[in-house]
């Protein structure tokens, strides 16, 4: 029988994180990684990037606004003159994401910055900038320097006013793809790619429910959310429950529209935000890390990082913080696969 020869590329990924576009690479069997470079400043990430990679430490590149992108394109020339490489990032979003602070990219001053021309001088003149969406730039200064044979973005669904700005820096439009379709997740996202052909995937209709642990918990509501909304919960569970809909959401709760209840699909998960409340048929309670971690398509228990004496490295905090940082890897790896010989 006929083998189907591999793609041999090498990946340098920027804001890494823990490592989402690994996990994402391991489920293309068209490709061939010869070298994982990666570029993460969050020691919790990287913890956690290192307990799953740990060949890859050696390849870890540091602070992005650090890197000089030709030296390391000269090196990987010399190792690999024959690889494919792929340029991955997902570039911090909160200032332009409808749930941060809407300045996009702009110095604290309050200049816009819309070219990377402008980046680059301001930068040169040591210019404070706001927030870290500003470092959507570094990603161009490697995209303009490197000229990857692959490159994929991942940002928010921007607003009107920064969307035109992403795609002239980078030469293409994006593809829109809401995490729902593969995942337990609601997670609306625009995707920057020159691979071509790239097609929504097929909707697995995978629901909340099938993603939940089984805990045993026999309290209404479970210690995990906290007494202030408890008392709200608690004041409207037979509203709740008596309603003629076949699923909630915490606008039937006073104040709390942002967290919801006996879903079919999770609300966005976002840094900092692990306020998501569910219904599981006998109790309330929040949503836990694993489940956070399969609401993201990880592994089970990927961020879960322990000693030698089986004592936890990384908080839960840190767990919810880094996966609402990260990429839905079911979406990623359905963009990787349409790389083609």
């Amino acid at each position: 029988m006929p083998t189907t020869s591999k793609i041999e590329v090498v990946v340098i990924s920027l804001f890494d994180g823990l490592s989402g576009g690994r996990i994402a690479l391991e489920n293309v069997p068209n490709l061939n990684i010869l070298r994982y470079y990666s570029s993460e400043v969050d020691k919790y990430a990287i913890k956690v990037a290192d307990k799953n990679y740990p060949k890859d430490s050696k390849y870890r590149l540091g602070d992005v606004k650090q890197i000089d992108f030709t030296k390391l394109l000269n090196s990987i020339n010399t190792e690999f003159p024959t690889a494919k490489l792929l340029l991955l990032g997902g570039s911090p979003c909160q200032g332009f994401s409808m749930a941060g602070k809407m300045k996009g990219s702009s110095t604290k001053s309050g200049v816009d910055v819309v070219t990377l021309e402008q980046y680059l001088d301001l930068k040169q003149k040591n210019f404070e900038f706001d927030g870290q969406s500003y470092l959507f730039w570094e990603y161009i200064r490697a995209l303009e320097i490197l000229k990857p044979d692959y490159f994929l973005l991942e940002n928010v669904k921007v607003t009107g006013k920064w969307l035109p700005m992403f795609n002239q820096a980078i030469g293409v439009k994006p593809i829109f793809i809401n995490s729902n379709l593969l995942s337990a997740h609601n997670r609306p996202r625009y995707y920057w790619t020159n691979i071509p052909g790239v097609e929504l995937p097929t909707d697995k209709n995978i629901n909340l429910l099938g993603i939940l642990e089984p805990l045993k918990i026999t309290a209404l509501i479970d210690s995990s959310i906290k007494p202030s909304v408890a008392v709200n919960i608690k004041r409207d569970h037979t509203l709740i429950q008596n309603s003629k809909k076949a699923f909630f959401t915490m606008k039937v709760l006073s104040g709390f529209s942002d967290n919801k209840v006996g879903l079919v699909k999770s609300p966005c998960l976002r840094a900092g935000n692990s306020s998501t409340y569910v219904w599981t048929g006998s109790t309330y309670r929040m949503l836990t890390p694993l489940e956070w971690e399969r609401l993201q398509t990880l592994p089970d228990n990927y961020t879960l990082v322990l000693d030698k004496n089986g004592k936890q490295t990384v908080s839960k905090t840190q767990r919810y913080r880094m996966i609402g940082n990260g990429w839905t890897i079911a979406v990623v790896s359905h963009i990787l696969r349409f790389i083609k010989l």
